[in-house]
């Protein structure tokens, strides 16, 4: 069975994706759930090629020139720009603290809705 990248957008609305079921490809056991996506599952086109290259290469920087076959600089360059995508990531909320907030009236309603969504502010 050939798996997949996971699209990282909707390919209808271009919202962001949740995982809400696995499925063990032995069994064929599901589990289902509302699960948070890595980081990385998140990365889309050349700095997701850069990550996979980066971690293949196991961190060598030469190898990853190598690979794209650019100057060390622009594959440095890459790099810092995969790990400022990975870092500005916002986490996302954890529904017992918005639960716990929307119960002392620190948040509104639509505004706890709004922060499992996981809508931007």
């Amino acid at each position: 069975m050939t798996i997949k990248p996971l699209p990282p957008r909707c390919p209808s609305c271009g919202s962001g994706l949740r995982v809400v079921r696995l499925q063990c490809p032995a069994c064929e056991a599901e589990v289902s759930g509302d699960f948070d996506l890595c980081p990385a599952c998140l990365l889309e086109g050349e700095v997701r090629r850069v990550f996979d290259l980066f971690l293949a290469a196991r961190g060598n920087l030469r190898q990853v020139q190598r690979e794209l076959g650019v100057s060390y600089p622009t594959a440095r360059q890459r790099v810092e720009e995969m790990f400022r995508q990975l870092e500005s990531r916002p986490r996302p909320p954890v529904p017992g603290e918005v639960l716990s907030r929307l119960r002392s009236g620190e948040i509104s309603v639509d505004e706890a809705e709004r922060l499992l969504r996981g809508d931007a502010d």
